[in-house]
């Protein structure tokens, strides 16, 4: 019998879809074929110029050491003064921890939490990434399907369902990815009252897109509105997607000190802190000028309002409105059980991403990948004519089926 070398906990997980997707893209443009990609969820803008001069300041002025492990008094004090401007949460520098990315916040707050067994409830459609971090740390991701018909929202009925004596976390991210979700004020309020008969489950919430909204509203958050709660949640935000910073790696979290000093404990014994020039930038982000955030969600809206029209006009998709983030979470319930020209009948939302890709050269996620099908996501953080083509191929994918 061979014994793998690999641990047990990573062999229990999956590479991320989307970058397999993208990798897939990328390897067919490699190869000479055109390639739409609509797959990649992250911002096509330039990180803007004032939070980039304040990087070269900094590394001209030799901010290129080691900072705290929770990161420069500078950063944290930016993070305490924008989660009271813009959420109505008051936090003391001790409860705050940047990390590397919003994606290692959530990672690492399961590590420190999360004994073998623990579970953690998924609403789905999910980040494709929610799952796998929990299994990487030795729990168990329930599922809790939230269908078109509910505006892909966990209901408190299903809240109350999913909740047993070994639920430790209820995972929530809005507005979201991949349908771009987003919940009320009295939607909150109706599951904070299923939280308060079940003081063992912990909140986490990924606040990562919530400045990408459509409507004109700010974005409620949970503990604004049941503040109760603040002694078992953990903020998760970072700088990546609104003020397109995504390679700048800078996440970090909010919560109570017991819990933020675990994190600090783990993060000093394996990743360490997050870069001090990035740091610097990400201060200066959310202290200065925001005018690139409504001037970004501005042109997303066209995107999303054009893409919309275009994505809705073909016959076999459909697709609801999101309220919020950079993308489109598009129903293909038609096209299954059509057939290929190839004679290939497409039997799930996986194959209707891969002939859309082979045929047409448009990469596509499916909604396997997201928890629920069949649908499957496209980015709309790209520009119009590149949607537009994108839109133009799938047309012609679908009107060759039969």
């Amino acid at each position: 019998m061979t014994t793998s070398r690999i641990a047990a906990r990573v062999r229990r997980i999956k590479p991320s879809p989307s970058t397999s997707a993208a990798d897939r893209a990328n390897e067919l443009r490699r190869q000479g074929k055109s390639i739409v990609n609509l797959v990649v969820g992250e911002p096509d803008f330039d990180t803007p110029a004032h939070i980039r001069q304040a990087a070269a300041a900094a590394i001209e002025n030799g901010a290129t050491r080691y900072t705290l492990m929770a990161g420069t008094v500078e950063l944290r004090q930016a993070i305490v003064a924008k989660l009271e401007r813009e959420n109505g949460l008051h936090y003391a520098m001790d409860e705050i921890i940047a990390t590397n990315g919003a994606k290692s916040a959530i990672y690492n707050a399961l590590a420190v939490t999360l004994e073998p067994g623990d579970e953690v409830i998924v609403p789905a459609p999910y980040w494709v990434s929610y799952p796998d971090m929990v299994i990487a740390c030795e729990g168990v991701p329930v599922t809790v399907a939230c269908p078109e018909s509910s505006g892909f929202k966990l209901q408190p009925a299903q809240l109350e369902a999913a909740i047993t004596p070994r639920t430790r976390w209820l995972l929530i991210n809005s507005p979201s990815n991949p349908t771009g979700a987003s919940y009320t004020a009295d939607e909150y309020r109706a599951l904070a009252e299923v939280l308060a008969r079940h003081p063992q489950v912990m909140v986490m919430t990924d606040d990562i897109y919530e400045h990408i909204r459509f409507d004109g509203q700010k974005t409620p958050h949970i503990l604004a509105v049941a503040p109760a709660l603040r002694e078992r949640t953990l903020v998760v935000n970072g700088v990546s997607k609104t003020y397109a910073m995504t390679g700048w790696r800078i996440g970090y979290v909010a919560g109570p000190v017991d819990l933020v000093r675990a994190l600090d404990t783990l993060l000093s014994q394996s990743a360490g802190n997050c870069c001090s020039v990035s740091q610097a930038a990400a201060a200066a982000a959310m202290n200065g000028d925001q005018r690139f955030v409504t001037d970004s969600v501005a042109i997303y809206k066209q995107r999303r309002d054009r893409t919309l029209a275009l994505v809705n006009a073909i016959e076999g998709l459909s697709c609801a409105t999101p309220p919020g983030a950079f993308y489109l979470y598009v129903n293909c319930a038609g096209l299954i059980g059509k057939t290929t020209p190839a004679g290939k009948t497409l039997a799930e939302d996986g194959d209707v991403v891969m002939y859309l890709l082979e045929s047409q050269g448009v990469a596509v996620v499916a909604g396997t990948a997201y928890g629920l099908s069949p649908y499957f996501r496209l980015s709309i953080a790209t520009s119009i004519e590149t949607l537009e083509e994108g839109c133009t191929r799938i047309a012609r994918a679908v009107a060759e089926l039969h």
